[in-house]
């Protein structure tokens, strides 16, 4: 299974199995973790949520190929329905970062509570690149988060953050060695899990601030989102990538 999920100690725990493919998310992967958000949001013995990988890429973000043929088809954009869910949902989440996080493998972190990266992770955010605007909220949550000229720089020109920048600017709270972070992001994870639960979520709410305004930019975005993605410009750049991806497997 291309994600695998497992619950123990109160914590929910996805782990994205796509490693031939970096991890790239699927509509089908993408609508596992909504079933998986959905019963733990129902079940009071799940107190917490962590994000892992197998592999040594986090998430190379979208598979294009898929998200394609999903937009095509006319879907629900499964992609959309996954960030609206980690910006409304009340528990806490926890992320381990492993390696190489591209698009929505970087903004969703911007979701989590707590986000634990391996000295090898790298954030990338490469939407002007794809012809695209920022998604997931990350226009009004990765400046608050990091700064303006550091967001800029990630947003505008598509610089990439290595795991000791992150710490740094924010991005993550801890930099642990590879073999260790697994262990270290469920063990704070279980902590989060193992507090009174009505306090904990409360606090996290008022933490986050105003969920309107970020469900606001969040829909603001994906209109325009929607807006480039049937513009020549981005529709050529996805056409060369594919290209390039279907040469490189043959």
């Amino acid at each position: 299974m291309d994600i695998e999920t497992t619950v123990a100690d109160g914590v929910l725990e996805f782990t994205l199995n796509r490693p031939a493919k970096k991890n790239a998310l699927t509509e089908a992967m993408y609508l596992a973790m909504l079933e998986g958000f959905a019963k733990a949001e129902a079940d009071d013995s799940i107190g917490a949520v962590l994000i892992r990988a197998k592999g040594d890429v986090f998430s190379a973000g979208n598979d294009i190929g898929d998200f394609i043929s999903a937009v095509q088809k006319g879907h629900g954009l499964a992609a959309a329905d996954f960030v609206r869910k980690l910006a409304s949902f009340p528990k806490p989440l926890v992320a381990a970062v492993n390696g190489l996080a591209v698009g929505v493998g970087c903004t969703l972190l911007l979701h989590c509570d707590l986000v634990y990266a391996s000295e090898a992770a790298r954030f990338s955010l490469p939407f002007v690149d794809l012809g695209l605007p920022p998604e997931a909220g990350s226009s009004l949550l990765l400046p608050r988060r990091i700064g303006m000229a550091r967001a800029s720089a990630m947003l505008l020109l598509a610089e990439t953050m290595d795991a000791r920048e992150a710490k740094e600017a924010g991005l993550v709270n801890g930099v642990v060695a590879d073999d260790e972070l697994a262990g270290v992001a469920r063990e704070k994870a279980r902590r989060l899990a193992s507090k009174p639960r009505a306090a904990l979520m409360e606090s996290r709410r008022l933490l986050r601030g105003d969920a309107s305004e970020i469900s606001a930019r969040m829909e603001e975005e994906f209109k325009s989102f929607v807006a480039a993605l049937r513009s020549p410009q981005t529709q050529a750049v996805f056409a060369a990538f594919l290209a390039k991806s279907k040469q490189e497997s043959q």
